[in-house]
């Protein structure tokens, strides 16, 4: 028996004061026999961060002891943000003081000190919420238990620099040796757990427990990447038994009930290297000028039962994580690649939407259905667009260009209501046989994408709106409004480059200021300096929304092989399955952490392989030059995106050799003390790779000598034009004299 709710009751209670343990287990249980049994869940309580012990080790719940539990997210300086799982409360701000040992992603107990005001910088009505500050008390469970790192030495000591520049303290390693069956040399990537960090003040004591071989050793790169996040690259045998035991078809039982629907003209569209496909379309007219749309995605539900070993493995993996080189899946391939996959030509069970459509593309009915589906064709993005851009010449290709003229109407609609345009390029970075990168390509999000994704975007809407209408616990993807502070900063960068920005806080101003920027050349530069603004999507159990989509009811429904929380969503749906609210509440928190951990390993997977390509130009002296884009300027220098890598750079102030350049920090800019020139976001330069810190992953360029550079009618040279809404076209700003002293 667990005393477990009984106790938060009882300590919930508007006259209970703070009690000792022996004292709570008396109240709550007569019998001396149960006493144990009441003080082991207390302690489970706490080590949960559900109840605190105050300094008396009088025990209370957190928040009448102004203690918050959450998990930090770190940053570069040491200290970081606390975020709950409760979108009431804000997040907290940690001070590298005030952080004890945590680090990036572990649970923390948090004191909170006091509120920080914040005030909008230019005067406008739009609320701004105070901020909190905290103190990390204690430690509640760590997101890592293994770090990973280069192993180094002094005279006397071996210590490891770890790979996450999160982590500003090296692990020494007393009393290492050459000696056991652990072997490593200077240089060597490795696996160390902590053994001993009493205190921040203190770097960590560790032990050694792998080697993963020399640096430049082919895939030793990856390989740190998936150990550091520890990201699960095996399957048990017990959970691969279980996959293999489903079989390889849908049998005829597997029908009952079922609509058939594997006469339709149903389609897959993904990209060109995708292994799983997960979500299928169909698009039919219909009388009376309508249209029926059905969004098919792959049954895993039936396969995947809840507490089976399958069940387990995915929750515990949270997501399928997408490397640079390799997919680490959530399911089994047997499931992920097979099963559960709606390849062409083969039988396969869904979990379908049926929508009828206006030729407006307005929803007049949704059903929801267990379907079995045939597709007949798999087209990758690139396939889709070129049907797109000819004439249809079959059935397959008529609907497909039936398709993309309703997502079309549906994606007008949904920025109409306020959702923002945040589509960006994505870079697609392809290695070679041995690991390095062979070239890196710009991938648009054109129509071909937009075409599903207006559909899926339609699907988790439509879902999210019957679990209200049923009142049933899920989980919501939710995403807040962005932070206003940012917004301020980011419009005052827009109006000194003669952007009219409006207000950036009032939803559809941005989306009309986004949407302004089409065709610019700073489009990118605001879109990411945006999308740096917002905070990042989660899970909750609570329906509050999703800012950048502007929709007020939204799940994540459409990817159940390589989403954990798309599972959940189909047992809820189909399966009427009832899940209690502690459960998808610690399931929120574990897959939210899960979903940042993987963006992480997979920014970090193409990171590491673009710093060694730079790093190989420096070592063969053949350096490339590109174009960089001034995004940033501070008193080191200026920071710039690199289109053609995808990565963020730094160029320092003291090797722009065409001026002598001081920071100018009212202006935000670079201003040169000989030739007057500047240089301000939006600033285009021709660089070249000058250094690469492969410890901190951060790298320095210089700039090439060209006409940019001491041309002096170029002084002024950037392309941070006025940009004209009435006709169109891009106004150099006004030269001007500079001053004699």
């Amino acid at each position: 028996m667990t005393y477990e709710k009984q106790l938060i009751r009882f300590m919930n209670r508007k006259n209970y004061v703070p009690l000792s343990a022996q004292e709570i287990a008396q109240h709550i249980s007569k019998e001396g026999s149960e006493f144990k049994d009441v003080r082991s869940d207390l302690r489970c309580l706490l080590r949960a961060g559900r109840i605190v012990k105050l300094p008396d080790k009088r025990l209370a719940l957190p928040k009448d002891e102004d203690h918050v539990a959450g998990r930090i997210i770190m940053n570069r300086r040491g200290g970081g943000r606390v975020i709950t799982n409760d979108i009431k409360k804000l997040a907290i701000e940690i001070s590298s003081n005030s952080a004890l040992t945590a680090m990036h992603n572990d649970r923390v107990l948090v004191l909170l000190e006091r509120k920080l005001s914040s005030s909008r910088a230019d005067g406008m009505s739009a609320k701004v919420k105070p901020r909190l500050r905290g103190k990390v008390v204690k430690i509640l469970e760590r997101a890592r238990t293994q770090i990973v790192g280069t192993l180094e030495k002094t005279r006397q000591l071996w210590f490891v620099i770890p790979n996450d520049p999160r982590i500003s303290h090296v692990i020494y390693l007393p009393g290492y040796r050459f000696k056991g069956k652990i072997k490593a040399k200077r240089g060597d990537k490795v696996v160390v757990v902590i053994t001993e960090w009493p205190s921040k003040h203190n770097s960590p004591e560790g032990k050694l427990i792998e080697v993963l071989g020399g640096s430049k050793k082919l895939g030793v790169d990856v390989e740190s990447i998936i150990r550091q996040y520890e990201i699960r690259s095996k399957f048990t045998s017990k959970v691969l038994s279980e996959a293999k035991k489903l079989g390889v078809k849908v049998t005829e039982e597997d029908l009952n009930g079922r609509v058939d629907c594997r006469e339709d003209i149903v389609i897959t569209i993904d990209p060109f290297d995708a292994r799983d496909f997960d979500d299928a379309i169909s698009v039919q007219r219909i009388a009376n000028r309508r249209w029926k749309v059905w969004v098919h995605i792959a049954d895993v539900s039936k396969y995947v039962t809840p507490n089976s070993a399958l069940d387990k493995e995915a929750q515990r993996r949270g997501n399928s994580t997408y490397l640079i080189d390799r997919v680490l899946p959530m399911l089994p391939e047997a499931l992920s690649n097979e099963l559960c996959s709606l390849k062409p030509n083969v039988d396969r069970l869904a979990r379908s939407v049926e929508f009828t459509l206006a030729d407006s593309g307005q929803i007049e009915k949704v059903g929801f259905h267990s379907t079995v589906i045939c597709s007949k064709h798999r087209y990758a993005y690139e396939d889709a667009l070129a049907v797109l851009q000819r004439p249809a010449t079959n059935d397959k290709e008529r609907m497909i260009h039936n398709a993309n003229k309703l997502a079309q109407k549906l994606r007008k609609a949904r920025f109409r209501l306020g959702a923002l345009n945040l589509d960006m390029p994505e870079q697609k970075v392809l290695l070679d046989s041995k690991g390095q990168v062979r070239e890196v390509n710009r991938l648009e999000n054109d129509i071909s994408h937009q075409l599903i994704e207006e559909f899926m975007l339609m699907a988790n809407e439509a879902v999210a709106k019957e679990i209200k209408r049923r009142k049933v616990k899920a989980l919501h993807r939710i995403h807040e409004a962005p932070d206003h502070e940012k917004l301020d900063n980011l419009r005052a960068q827009a109006i000194l480059m003669g952007l009219p920005a409006g207000n950036l806080a009032n939803q559809k101003q941005a989306g009309k200021f986004l949407e302004s920027l089409n065709g610019h050349p700073l489009e990118d530069m605001f879109r990411v300096g945006y999308l740096r603004c917002m905070k990042r999507a989660c899970y909750s159990t609570h329906s509050i929304g999703h800012y950048g989509l502007a929709k007020k009811d939204y799940v994540h429904f459409t990817s159940p092989i390589r989403r954990y929380a798309d599972l959940i969503v189909h047992r809820t749906i189909y399966q009427s399955q009832k899940h209690k609210s502690q459960m998808l509440e610690e399931v929120a928190d574990h897959i939210s952490m899960t979903e940042r951990n993987s963006s992480d390993a997979e920014f970090d997977s193409k990171l590491v392989k673009l710093l060694a390509h730079l790093q190989r130009q420096i070592d063969e002296g053949k350096l490339e030059t590109y174009t960089g884009l001034v995004t940033e300027v501070r008193s080191i220098g200026a920071m710039i995106d690199l289109p053609e890598l995808g990565m963020r750079g730094l160029v320092k102030r003291l090797t722009m050799s065409d001026d002598n350049y001081h920071y100018a920090p009212e202006r935000g800019i670079l201003v040169g003390r000989l030739n007057g020139n500047e240089i301000s976001p939006g600033y285009l330069m021709q660089v070249q790779i000058e250094r690469v810190d492969l410890h901190k992953k951060q790298a320095d360029f210089q700039v090439v000598n060209s006409k940019f550079s001491k041309s002096k009618t170029n002084r002024r040279h950037s392309l941070h034009q006025n940009f004209s809404e009435k006709n169109n076209k891009f106004r150099q700003p006004k030269k001007t004299k500079r001053k004699r002293k």
